[in-house]
């Protein structure tokens, strides 16, 4: 079921979100000072790509002054505004019935959009 629904996500703008997402890690990392958050980016990207049938968890390690540093830095570059998208696509996307599933995966997005520093996505 969840290959299913991976290609539906694909075919109704999944592919759309992902590139979006790869298109900007690429263009963050052109400095050193952005690897780090180019490589959230492209952690992102591959959730966007095939979100069904994936977890977030947290590091063991992700209370440390770094991750929580990163993350703040990640807030005011843009984290927000990704957030907020992924949020008013999901809100969008759970009106109808059929949309509900791909909603719940645009509010797992934002939730990982928001704070990237120190999550690991695991398969189910």
């Amino acid at each position: 079921m969840g290959c299913l629904m991976n290609f539906l996500w694909l075919a109704f703008g999944g592919i759309f979100i992902a590139m979006e997402y790869f298109i900007a890690s690429l263009l963050m990392m052109l400095t050193i000072v952005g690897i780090p958050f180019g490589m959230q980016t492209m952690k992102l990207a591959g959730l966007a790509l095939w979100p069904f049938g994936r977890q977030i968890k947290s590091r063991p390690s992700a209370d440390g002054c770094l991750f929580l540093f990163m993350n703040i830095l990640w807030i005011f570059l843009g984290g927000i505004w990704i957030c907020v998208s992924h949020f008013a696509f999901g809100l969008f996307l759970c009106i109808t019935i059929i949309g509900i599933p791909f909603g719940m995966q645009h509010f797992k997005l934002a939730a990982l959009a928001l704070n990237p520093f120190g999550k690991d996505i695991v398969s189910d």
